[in-house]
């Protein structure tokens, strides 16, 4: 069985973190929304159509010594924030805007997800 190449395990775990999220009653709007050299994973929006959620979605595959969402560091956050708000500005949208995070990570026994919304403030 070969391994699994770190983009694909990527874009399995967005799979996961965005089925994830519309089960809970978010609207999936974009995945993978670019902005130069900055990208958003997945840009949803609340049942209600007043919160845009921006989610970077991160994933290990098990043994860890640390969760994935210890990577979201000081400067990914100040590229997620650029990013939110060419969409925000190139959409015309004037809405609030929450940053979330969510963590899969990869074992024998399946995924586990952890979901952390509001991560962080812009």
């Amino acid at each position: 069985m070969r391994a699994e190449a770190r983009g694909d395990t990527g874009m399995r775990a967005e799979r996961i973190a965005a089925d994830y999220l519309v089960n809970m009653g978010l609207i999936l709007l974009k995945r993978n929304f670019r902005a130069g050299h900055r990208e958003l994973d997945l840009i949803m929006m609340s049942s209600d159509g007043k919160r845009l959620h921006i989610v970077e979605v991160k994933s290990l595959n098990e043994p860890v010594c640390r969760e994935p969402y210890e990577s979201v560091n000081k400067r990914k956050r100040r590229f997620l924030i650029s990013a939110a708000s060419e969409y925000l500005r190139e959409n015309r949208l004037n809405c609030e805007v929450q940053f979330d995070v969510v963590s899969v990570t990869f074992g024998v026994r399946g995924e586990t997800i952890r979901y952390i919304p509001g991560a962080f403030l812009p």
